[in-house]
């Protein structure tokens, strides 16, 4: 017999509900409405559901969709079984439907009692219904579940849309989301809270994806409420776009709205990973205002901020202010400063550093040896990598998953691959499992080094060993393929990829712009643009400038600027390095006044030129052989503050010899206040012993 208590307080657990004797004050045992009918079968519950289970699972035709009218004849068994039931208060078929839909073996009893209790009009609503179903269903069954889902009203979407989230499809619950729209149904805030808190915790988010969803929210006029706004802040933050959190913070705000101290905190890291101090301490302040007092994460993400713009002493200072208030320091906190005496070269103040937190009770973990390492990588010492490892192992301290990534990243840096493979099997023979993070850092340092095949072999390694790649990995292996031209195996990577709960991203499509055009393949280049518009989102101005730059290749500088004016139709603002390609394209294509015609446009929208843009205007000139002008290019680049590099130099030699094999003898003066060059050069004498360059100091 299959029995269940009367109903249970609001908060009592979806899958067991505490049973209440009639005649007696005392509670006995939870029951679980999947557990078997010898265990429940008393005298004393209130509804027994036996006979009810035992006909559903008697019933071999499917059951009638939830849209259908209710029959006009019913079996006079099925009616009268209905009508025992008519009492049972809803949040008891509620806690019933949890449980059956949260055991297999049951599952098929719970589908089949949705629509039942629909038909004889036993609870309401049916979306509600069809919701807690989905909710209640196993992990391992959504994905077979969402391709044969067809809802029909915002509830059920959000059920869906969950259950997604929790079955780690993204791009379903994405489809979802654009199906809803679709349909006409406006999603809500909580669509866009579950799918923003469904984003890996361990991974920043791609920032077109936040974007894309934002502006989704925008278009359906709907305010968003406090933990959307809240739930959107941390998003751009953890994006890296923290001018975007920023202005939706004061947004919020403006409409009254209360950041949590959780999102302001994530908001002053994403400021302090670009070291923009001032904002972040603006925003720490306003902890205090409103009432909030910063704990130890608080002052970590300010400490971060001054680490990043190498501000020792401030650093210091936001270090001694955590002993004053009271707030203890943990690893992380001393990890910051350990990096910024690092960066400071003050090797002696960061073990003195490393000596305090063994006498506060922090010890020195392996994640502090890590960013220890980091720096050191940081600044090239990659040989001291085994010295921080001996330092760290006679501290008794075992190397973790971090540090050990740390190593292998080093390593893959400065090319040094077969020290990078010694500590990945170490890493093994530790009883450590590599994470994606280590895979990846091997292939890339493979693919970075030519070594494509070993590159291939790891990938394949990766999966085998049972850790799924990540769109970064598929990024990788996309450049790898492209830059050997292996096309076909190209497009067999991206058939793999759509069969993966994996959304490509700004990366992935500027990676194949960049790939295809190189080659010269330039149709499937523009198909990617395409097909990443009609993904709704946004090109970014990378993969304008890798558009740009392969037409400049090639010297197609038509092309190019039809490239350069759909991203302005874009509404991106050009970049000096879009438009520096867009002068190579007409440079290659020896149309000089156009080149210099994008000087000027640059010197009109506060573009700074770079050394680059001048160069690549010498260049310019000396293809359309007009040796005389490349000194006056080099002379402004001087007077608009670029030092030239070597190649710049070596641009302005190239000229000169040149020009003394056309025009004879020359003497060009670049004024003293900039860079004194004298330069006399005669024909038919060594060029190296007329051509003086002297830098002013």
């Amino acid at each position: 017999m299959f029995i269940l208590p009367p109903p249970s307080p609001p908060f009592t657990s979806a899958t067991t509900i505490a049973a209440r004797s009639r005649h007696h004050q005392h509670h006995p045992p939870a029951i679980s409405a999947t557990a078997s009918v010898s265990d429940h079968l008393t005298s004393s519950r209130r509804y027994d559901f036996s006979p009810l289970l035992d006909f559903l699972s008697t019933q071999s035709s499917p059951p009638p969709p939830p849209d259908a009218s209710p029959p006009s004849h019913l079996d006079p068994a099925e009616l009268h079984l209905a009508e025992s039931y008519r009492a049972v208060p809803a949040p008891l078929w509620h806690s019933l439907l949890k449980s059956l839909a949260s055991d297999p073996s049951t599952l098929p009893s719970a589908a089949a009692l949705v629509p039942w209790l629909h038909r004889h009009r036993l609870c309401f609503s049916l979306d509600l219904l069809y919701s807690i179903l989905i909710h209640s269903l196993p992990s391992s069954l959504l994905p077979s579940l969402l391709p044969l889902a067809n809802p029909s009203s915002p509830l059920i979407f959000n059920a869906l849309i969950s259950s997604s989230v929790r079955a780690r499809d993204l791009p379903s619950a994405l489809r979802l989301l654009s199906r809803m729209r679709s349909l006409s149904l406006l999603p809500d805030p909580v669509s866009y809270s579950i799918l923003l808190r469904s984003l890996p915790a361990h991974l920043p988010p791609d920032p077109s994806l936040i974007h894309r969803l934002f502006r989704d929210f925008l278009s359906t006029s709907a305010e968003p409420d406090a933990a959307l706004a809240n739930d959107f802040i941390t998003a751009f933050a953890r994006a890296g776009d923290p001018d975007a959190a920023l202005s939706l913070l004061a947004t919020a705000q403006a409409a009254g709205l209360t950041p949590r101290s959780a999102t302001l905190v994530c908001l002053i890291s994403s400021l302090a990973s670009d070291a923009r101090t001032l904002e972040a301490e603006a925003l720490f302040s306003e902890l205090r205002l409103h009432n909030l007092t910063p704990r130890t994460r608080a002052y970590n993400a300010l400490l971060k901020a001054y680490v990043k713009a190498g501000a020792l002493q401030d650093a210091e200072l936001v270090f001694d202010e955590m002993s004053r208030s009271g707030v203890s320091a943990d690893e992380r906190t001393y990890s910051l400063l350990i990096d910024a005496y690092m960066q400071a070269g003050r090797w002696e103040s960061a073990r003195i550093l490393m000596k305090e937190m063994e006498m506060n009770e922090v010890k020195p973990n392996s994640y502090v040896f890590g960013r220890i390492l980091a720096s050191f990588r940081d600044k090239g010492d990659w040989q001291k990598s085994f010295s921080v490892l001996k330092e760290m192992k006679s501290n008794g301290i075992r190397p973790d998953r971090h540090f050990y990534n740390v190593m292998i990243d080093t390593f893959g840096k400065y090319n040094c691959l077969h020290h990078a493979m010694d500590a990945f099997d170490q890493m093994r023979a530790d009883g450590i499992e590599p994470d994606v993070v280590t895979w990846n850092t091997l292939i890339d340092g493979h693919c970075k080094a030519d070594r494509h095949d070993e590159a291939m072999k790891l990938f394949e390694d990766m999966q085998n060993s049972g850790c799924s790649p990540c769109i970064t990995t598929y990024n990788i292996m996309i450049n790898s393929l492209g830059v050997q031209e292996k096309w076909e195996e190209l497009e067999g990577l991206l058939e793999r990829l759509k069969l993966q709960p994996l959304m490509p991203n700004v990366v992935t499509y500027t990676t194949l712009v960049d790939v295809y055009g190189k080659s010269g393949r330039f149709k499937e280049a523009i198909q990617c643009l395409e097909e990443m518009r009609s993904g709704g989102m946004k090109p970014s101005p990378t993969m304008y400038h890798a558009l740009v730059n392969a037409y400049a290749q090639r010297g197609l500088s038509d092309e190019a600027i039809n490239a350069f004016r759909v991203m302005r139709a874009d509404g991106i603002k050009p970049s000096v390095l879009v438009l520096n390609s867009l002068i190579n394209a007409f440079g290659e294509d020896r149309r000089d006044a156009e080149a210099f015609a994008v000087l000027q446009f640059m010197k009109e929208n506060d573009v700074k030129p770079d050394v680059v843009t001048y160069t690549t205007l010498m260049k310019a000139l000396i293809r359309v052989e007009k040796f005389e002008k490349v000194p006056a290019v080099y002379e402004e680049m001087i007077l608009s503050g670029c030092t030239p590099d070597r190649k710049a130099r070596a641009m302005l030699r190239s000229a000169l010899r040149l020009f003394i094999r056309t025009k004879g003898t020359v003497t060009m003066k670049i004024p003293r206040k900039a860079c004194a060059i004298l330069l006399v050069v005669s024909k038919g004498s060594s060029i190296k012993r007329f051509i003086h360059l002297k830098n002013h100091k």
